[in-house]
């Protein structure tokens, strides 16, 4: 089930925003008869059994869900909150920001549909009790699996790995120039005064 967050003016309106152009192109939501249609070939293919429902809220939205369960005071894509007892037909809900989903499809130079698509599959993985944080690359090969057989391109782990690869570089890269930089003073200041004490 696909719902528009009603305490969020944009997605209530279904984001009436973006039938403008977003960076140069239009990046209209897909429909949720669409999304509805993405959701249950992909829980099919995901094999997770019982009713999700897929929120679509805003930055403002997904940043106040992710402070209220996750204590991370920030806007993020994807949210995942699975069901743990499923008795009741129920899966779990996701919750994604369309405002990042846009923004992210302009960066990737693919549609918002797309975008979506992606997201749901990744949200749904973690609905059915994949974890890429903790596990050994299980899920990034599972999502570009059948993110391949749903028709995808590239899933949301893939893509983020290299830009995660990169911030690990550079925050190594800044960690040796600190640690160097009091070495280098030590080194001068022992050389100053003679040797050192």
């Amino acid at each position: 089930m696909i719902l528009f967050d009603s305490e969020q003016a944009e997605s209530a309106a279904e984001f009436p925003q973006l039938r403008v152009a977003v960076a140069g192109r239009k990046a209209a939501l897909p429909v949720r008869a669409t999304l509805g249609r993405f959701l249950r070939l992909a829980q099919t293919a995901v094999k997770l059994r019982g009713e999700v429902t897929v929120l679509l809220t805003t930055d403002g939205g997904i940043r106040s869900l992710n402070r209220r369960f996750r204590h991370k005071n920030k806007a993020t894509d994807v949210l995942s909150f699975p069901v743990e007892d499923r008795s009741w037909g129920q899966a779990g809900d996701l919750a994604i920001s369309v405002d990042t989903a846009a923004r992210q499809a302009a960066e990737h130079n693919h549609s918002l549909g797309t975008e979506m698509k992606v997201l749901i599959l990744h949200g749904l993985l973690h609905l059915a009790g994949h974890d890429h944080e903790t596990d050994e690359g299980e899920m990034r090969k599972l999502e570009a699996r059948l993110g391949a057989k749903l028709g995808l391109r590239q899933g949301l782990i893939a893509r983020v790995e290299p830009e995660l690869a990169k911030a690990v570089k550079s925050a190594k890269k800044a960690t040796a120039k600190t640690a160097k930089a009091p070495a280098a003073k030590a080194v001068k200041k022992a050389a100053k005064t003679g040797g050192a004490r």
